[in-house]
């Protein structure tokens, strides 16, 4: 059953302004109550690897062993076409936000602060309508304590406030930055791997929740595999004889350490009786990135603690999928991804593309708080599709943007404008050239022209968006 509290762009505007004036996230309805009262809400478990490609994981028919992810897949839904931005802050904002960051003026990796004060996000409507909200991981929106997860809806965040970080001294680049562990808005100093403190970290919220009346909304961005990457020879051996490539072995290392940590929080789950109302999502914040090296780049740049000459000449795969991180072709966009709800959603397969600012809609929705269209998300209420309702989802554009480049899906078509360098339109038809091996363009003026309108047109939305920091 879904109440009747429904949200409105004028609402939600109007209390993210008031929030901001105030310093406090505020309900973004004048109808909004706490629905603690509302039947059959799971709980929903959001995890987000960083930097793994559409083929590192085992299901895809990757050589690194991730049982637990393929079990997840196995007995879920997998999604043979889910989108994200091409780095990782904007990623982490269209989940959040439910809009695409570009709205927001993100086109990449950022340390600034990228919300407003008191914005409201997902964290903060799931815990409007009686939610517990946890953050354990990598939050890469704002790298001060007074942009933390806790000034946007989080009760509990844990973990990194900047980017990746090392794994033993999880000290980000030199810098201002560079000391960013933190716990519910305080820094603080930890031992163990990055990997390990925040499964750990999610473990301890799993059993806390589970004496609390009240679902939960665990987000758990890794900061795995993103570089450095260092690990332990108990996973680095597992590679030997099955892999040649060093840096690619540590590469696999960390992500298969980073399955282990994953099974031991659906194991926290069985122990607590709550897997099966909980709903659980794995996916990665964009593609693979090809290589690393810490060689030639300035000394504020490196990272404490990792040799200056740390190089990773081969990391993450993309598979047949053309290009990488920070690209817009389906390499850089196009990642595994996976919903798991037992007892709810048969095994299977989804099909037609979706786009990680569906997510918002769909999570929002499933906790009996849906959202009016007056709101003009960009993202659009998935559920019939992940519970088998529908098949087919109507055509709707999505779009990128990055300082490099700007794209368009309509349809199977996709068009990519390149900015940097020498300007040039590639067009894609992705339902009969998957890997984009041949540019169309030339072939299809017509749809060129039209597919620049409209990206246009959201280029106009950008600039429109009424909520900027």
């Amino acid at each position: 059953m879904i109440n009747d509290c429904v949200w409105t762009r004028r609402g939600f505007l109007k209390a993210a302004a008031l929030a901001s004036s105030i310093g406090l996230p505020g309900c973004i309805s004048d109808k909004c109550q706490v629905f603690a009262e509302q039947p059959n809400r799971p709980n929903i478990l959001f995890m987000i690897a960083d930097d793994l490609g559409w083929k590192d994981v085992g299901y895809q028919g990757s050589e690194i062993m991730t049982p637990h992810i393929d079990q997840l897949a196995k007995e879920g839904r997998i999604f043979d076409q889910h989108y994200v931005m091409a780095s990782c802050s904007p990623t982490r904002c269209g989940l959040l936000t439910g809009y695409y960051p570009s709205r927001f003026g993100l086109l990449g990796p950022t340390n600034s602060h990228v919300l407003p004060s008191g914005y409201m996000t997902l964290a903060s409507v799931l815990k409007e309508t009686g939610y517990e909200t946890y953050l354990n991981g990598k939050w890469h929106l704002g790298s001060t304590l007074e942009a933390g997860p806790h000034k946007y809806g989080f009760d509990h965040s844990y973990g990194s406030l900047a980017g990746g970080v090392t794994s033993y001294s999880h000290r980000y680049e030199y810098g201002p930055y560079s000391k960013t562990w933190h716990r519910n808005g305080a820094f603080v100093e930890d031992d163990g791997h990055v990997t390990d403190l925040i499964g750990q970290q999610t473990v301890a919220d799993i059993h806390r929740a589970a004496g609390r009346d009240k679902p939960f909304f665990i987000y758990v961005p890794f900061t795995a595999p993103h570089h450095p990457i260092e690990e332990e020879n108990k996973w680095i051996d597992l590679y030997e004889g099955r892999i040649q490539n060093p840096s690619r072995k540590l590469y696999a290392a960390c992500v298969t350490h980073m399955d282990a940590v994953i099974g031991d929080i659906l194991e926290a789950l069985e122990k607590t009786d709550q897997r099966r109302n909980t709903l659980v999502v794995f996916t990665s914040d964009n593609g693979a990135e090809r290589s690393y090296q810490v060689a030639g780049r300035s000394r504020e740049d490196r990272y404490p603690g990792i040799p200056d000459d740390f190089h990773m000449p081969v990391q993450g795969s993309n598979g047949d999928l053309k290009g990488w991180k920070h690209q817009l072709y389906e390499g850089g966009i196009r990642v595994p991804a996976l919903v798991n709800w037992p007892g709810v959603l048969n095994p299977g397969r989804i099909q037609p593309p979706v786009h990680i600012v569906d997510w918002f809609p769909t999570f929002c929705t499933l906790a009996g708080s849906p959202l009016s269209d007056e709101l003009q998300l960009d993202g659009k209420n998935i559920w019939p599709w992940i519970s088998g309702q529908k098949t087919k989802i109507t055509d709707r554009p999505l779009y990128w943007k990055t300082p490099n480049q700007t794209a368009l899906r309509e349809g199977d078509w996709k068009l990519i404008l390149n900015h940097a360098g020498h300007p040039k339109i590639e067009l894609y038809d992705l339902k009969n050239d998957p890997f984009e091996k041949h540019n169309a363009a030339a072939d299809h003026a017509e749809r060129v022209t039209r597919l620049s309108a409209m990206i246009e047109q959201e280029r106009g939305l950008d600039e429109q968006f009424p909520v900027k920091v």
